[in-house]
């Protein structure tokens, strides 16, 4: 899809309802700001510096509402076990994320990536390759997999707009399998 290998796009994946729900839960959590945007951890917490995850970074199992998503991702048959470890990212306008590969040997073979809140678009590129570009839109999941997950590099360009329209805040819940061989 969209000439990258291993790159799955499913809009609407969850419901306004329920995308609304989330959104709540979301924001009566509590938030880390050692970063330039806020994210929470959950299963275990990710060590942006060290590129790492060890076995004294798990800070207990999923909660029921992310649970209950990953276990959706299973029981849809997007990967073999249900995700133990999920990032929620807050983007404010003009926030991104630089171009990176999600640490290989950190985590599973997929990399799952829900958005609310507002659309953005994230970038893949691959050195000697045309840029690709996907929309994000509100609800819907990207699924990292093969070439898009191990070759391609993805980003969120920090700006305000894409192709005309207004950027608000983004919530991105990731959701991964942390590989075990610590």
């Amino acid at each position: 899809m969209f000439g990258i290998s291993g790159l799955l796009y499913i809009p609407d994946y969850i419901t306004s309802d329920e995308e609304s729900t989330l959104l709540k839960t979301i924001n009566k959590q509590q938030w880390d700001n050692t970063l330039s945007r806020r994210v929470q951890h959950y299963g275990y917490r990710y060590d942006y510096k060290a590129r790492t995850v060890t076995p004294e970074m798990y800070i207990g199992a999923l909660p029921k509402w992310l649970n209950d998503l990953a276990v959706q991702l299973h029981n849809d048959g997007l990967c073999e076990e249900a995700p133990d470890q999920v990032i929620v990212n807050e983007y404010q306008p003009g926030q991104g994320i630089s171009a990176h590969i999600d640490c290989e040997s950190c985590f599973g073979p997929r990399i799952f990536s829900l958005s609310l809140g507002s659309t953005a678009i994230m970038e893949f590129t691959l050195e000697g390759k045309p840029k690709k570009e996907i929309l994000l839109d509100r609800r819907s999941l990207v699924i990292m997999y093969g070439d898009a997950r191990s070759i391609w590099k993805h980003s969120i360009p920090a700006r305000l707009k894409d192709k005309g329209i207004e950027r608000g805040t983004r919530i991105s819940l990731t959701f991964r399998n942390v590989e075990k061989d610590f």
